[in-house]
């Protein structure tokens, strides 16, 4: 699992939440749920900083909600991850396999 990513808020060490975008065709701000990747030209914030987020004079803030039944995985996510884990239970190790064309020999045991 990746690092936790913080606050991109100057001196704010905070788990981001939230993820801002500007959208200045429209000149909106959108504030939604936590990207899955960080991207360029967007703005991870905390929990303080998404709350008091405003807009510049002019510009409308959208606040997306995230939807309660992705916020937390579902019983279909964890029967798949279950499965998964079954799965990599069952294959067995492989043995070391050289090149094409070539038979690994152990060495010659010592007396």
């Amino acid at each position: 699992m990746g690092a936790v990513r913080r606050c991109t808020r100057s001196a704010c060490s905070q788990p981001a939440v939230a993820t801002l975008t500007y959208v200045y065709a429209d000149q909106t701000a959108v504030l939604g749920p936590l990207a899955t990747a960080a991207e360029p030209h967007t703005y991870d914030l905390c929990e303080e900083h998404s709350r008091r987020l405003s807009a510049p004079n002019g510009w409308s803030v959208l606040r997306l909600a995230p939807d309660p039944s992705t916020v937390r995985p579902s019983h279909d996510d964890l029967l798949a991850l279950a499965d998964a884990v079954r799965e990599v239970g069952r294959r067995r190790p492989r043995p070391a396999a050289g090149p094409p064309g070539l038979t690994l020999v152990p060495p010659p045991k010592e007396d």
